[in-house]
């Protein structure tokens, strides 16, 4: 298993030995993001600003209307929030070429401090118009999602994990903008996530498949521009749709699948899994998956209570699976 950041980090320094308009502005975490890789390889195409993420965006901005094509490299919380006005005005505004790598995103930052933990950040992106939003699941797709922000000509942002989880592609992976990505068939219940959490989703299936309860799940690694169609077809049979995410139950995944389906007639009912309206807080990683419902066990403990709940019409989870 490979980090995202490592593979963010080696990805961008191999397209930078072929694309010399390629600069990196990053934010006094060179060390952590894994931007220091391209500063190493090319120290003349590598700008350290400090602890300046309004001034890093206006940075990047100017070198884009020079022909440059910069990234922005610091945690996903001093940009989705410290930076966002700049990010607006100066990049969303204007279409400017300048992608945005936003480390350690998520709620897994927890030994930083809940300063540090951004799980607003889907949901700011998403609504910034001109923004593409990305959120890729393993090694695999960060890079093949590195390689296609390093063409796009607009604004990007790409959630970046900090740790491995278990990749759940391989190196034949194409990743295509908008396009949902089926990790298992089967079943009228469908379990729909989002990055790296998609990953712990697809082990929470199995475990409920052990129980007899068979799951899709849909791997949604673009937040925007939506594939409206591809989900669609993804979901076609459900009877139920659970979505879930390393993020606010507000704004994010599970309001953009909601937005989806209430459109549509005789749509599935959507319930959407991950963290309630409150800040989060500092913990060891797995002490955090477990007490916001979102390691494998509890991903599977929640949807077999919520399938034998009254809340969820349905009967008993033999009456839903059969």
């Amino acid at each position: 298993m490979k980090a995202q950041r490592d593979v963010w980090g080696d990805t961008i320094v191999d397209i930078g030995h072929h694309d010399p308009t390629i600069v990196v502005v990053d934010g006094d975490l060179a060390n952590s993001t894994k931007a220091d890789k391209f500063a190493e390889a090319f120290p003349d195409r590598f700008i350290e600003v400090g602890i300046a993420e309004q001034n890093m965006v206006g940075i990047a901005f100017g070198l884009s209307t020079a022909g440059y094509r910069p990234w922005l490299s610091t945690f996903g919380v001093f940009m989705t929030h410290r930076a966002l006005d700049p990010i607006r005005m100066l990049v969303s505004q204007t279409e400017a070429p300048v992608r945005i790598a936003g480390a350690y995103s998520g709620l897994l930052n927890g030994s930083s401090g809940k300063t540090h933990q951004d799980i607003e950040d889907l949901a700011i992106m998403r609504a910034m118009p001109n923004m593409t939003v990305l959120a890729p699941v393993d090694e695999f797709e960060a890079e093949a999602a590195t390689r296609w922000a390093a063409e796009h000509n607009g604004p990007v942002y790409m959630r970046i994990a900090r740790d491995a989880v278990r990749p759940v592609l391989d190196d034949s992976y194409e990743f295509k903008l908008g396009s949902v990505v089926q990790l298992r068939t089967g079943g009228v219940i469908s379990l729909v996530s989002t990055g790296v959490q998609s990953s712990r989703v697809l082990e929470a299936a199995e475990l409920l498949s052990q129980a007899g309860i068979h799951t899709r799940v849909i791997h949604v690694p673009t937040i925007k521009p939506l594939d409206v169609g591809s989900l669609i077809a993804a979901l076609e049979g459900s009877r139920i749709v659970i979505t879930v995410e390393e993020h606010s139950v507000i704004g994010g995944l599970g309001g953009l699948v909601s937005e989806v389906l209430s459109e549509l007639p005789n749509a599935p009912r959507v319930t959407r899994m991950g963290l309630a309206d409150s800040w989060s807080e500092s913990g060891p990683n797995d002490f955090l998956l477990e007490k916001y419902g979102l390691s494998p066990s509890r991903v599977a403990e929640q949807v077999r209570a919520w399938l034998n709940s009254p809340v969820a019409g349905t009967g008993t989870v033999e009456q839903v699976v059969a």
